[in-house]
């Protein structure tokens, strides 16, 4: 349950705007990381404190922020007094139960969405909340933890591949949520490849309740992944259909393909999760019909016994008078019998195609 519901315990009677960490503090200290380019111009560093990203504010290059760590309070609120961003778009950032969204300020765009990752010990997949600040020429980033998705994007800035020096800060922004989708299909890979597995294991099963519990367990996987994946449709929906003036006419096409991207997830994830009820209504039919055959088999036998245990019941009651007591092949007689009637009832059922 703590993986869909998280405690908002802490900000109860609070006003609206209050920074409260809400979630896991996952590092020790807050990291800032920062890249600055245009065109042939590249500079990175990471500072130590906060005060030394302000002047970037103003200058007319691209500017990308990364914070790594929202727990420290005095470096979120110090950074968004400074780059003008609102109280309660502060709040959002470091409240980690925030579902994905698009909302427009007069001066900058915000937008939350979910970074996953598949850990393959464990079989389980974790998101990460992932809030970006969209300025006119800035962009600033919040994480939770060290490590995501965007080295891709930081070695194409480095190197200056591509369009991504002379695109924006909204092109910047595009990049890292293309980043972000691209990496949910490595995520569904994986699970595909499990479900897959699973399903070559099911006909092999022996009725083992492991192979329903794996069934279980992937589909509480892809129930976790559809609820962080989804709201992220009506934020790029938005996102390529916004008359905003920090996304340029020219850019709008990138939100336009990494929308059909989302879509296209989302379609494996509805695919996935119906390939896994099937094969949970598979594994009780197999089930079922394994039981069958066991029944099938103790009822063959019971049935066998019936004229068996008759016979050996007459010729144990207790009268005086039997004359097959006294015969001398009496016992031999009756194993006979016995024999002729199991050899007659299997010759019987399988003409009948019961065996």
């Amino acid at each position: 349950m703590p993986r869909f519901i998280k405690r908002t315990s802490k900000k109860t009677g609070m006003p609206p705007g209050s920074l409260v960490h809400i979630g896991e503090r996952r590092q020790e200290h807050t990291r800032i990381t920062m890249m600055d380019y245009e065109g042939d111009r590249f500079a990175e560093q990471t500072p130590q404190d906060v005060e030394t990203v302000f002047p970037l504010r103003d200058e007319p290059t691209t500017s990308w922020i990364n914070i790594d760590g929202v727990h420290d309070m005095k470096v979120i609120e110090k950074l968004g007094h400074h780059f003008l961003v609102h109280p309660l778009t502060l709040e959002d950032a470091v409240n980690t139960s925030q579902r994905p969204k698009i909302e427009e300020f007069d001066d900058y765009i915000y937008v939350v969405l979910k970074m996953l990752q598949y850990d393959k010990d464990t079989g389980r997949v974790s998101a990460e909340q992932v809030s970006l600040v969209l300025g006119h020429n800035f962009l600033v980033s919040f994480q939770e933890v060290e490590g995501d998705v965007f080295e891709g994007v930081r070695e194409r800035i480095r190197k200056g591949r591509g369009r991504i020096r002379n695109g924006g800060s909204d092109y910047l922004a595009y990049a890292l949520i293309d980043c972000v989708v691209d990496h949910y299909f490595v995520v569904l890979e994986h699970l595909g490849e499990r479900i897959e597995a699973l399903e070559a294991k099911l006909y092999d099963a022996d009725g083992s309740t492991d192979l329903l519990r794996d069934t279980f367990n992937l589909k509480q996987e892809m129930i976790y992944l559809r609820k962080q994946i989804w709201p992220l449709r009506e934020t790029l929906s938005r996102f390529h259909k916004t008359d905003h003036s920090l996304i340029q006419d020219k850019n709008r096409v990138f939100f336009a393909d990494v929308y059909d991207h989302l879509v296209q997830g989302l379609e494996v994830i509805e695919s996935l999760r119906d390939v896994l009820s099937s094969l949970h209504d598979l594994y009780i039919s197999i089930t079922g019909q394994r039981m069958n055959e066991i029944m099938k088999v103790l009822t063959i036998i019971a049935t066998i016994f019936i004229p068996i245990t008759f016979v050996a019941g007459i010729y144990g009651m207790n009268f005086d008078v039997m004359p097959e007591l006294k015969w001398r092949w009496g016992y031999m007689a009756v194993w006979g019998i016995f024999g002729v009637i199991t050899a007659g009832m299997l010759l019987y059922f399988k003409r009948h195609k019961w065996l």
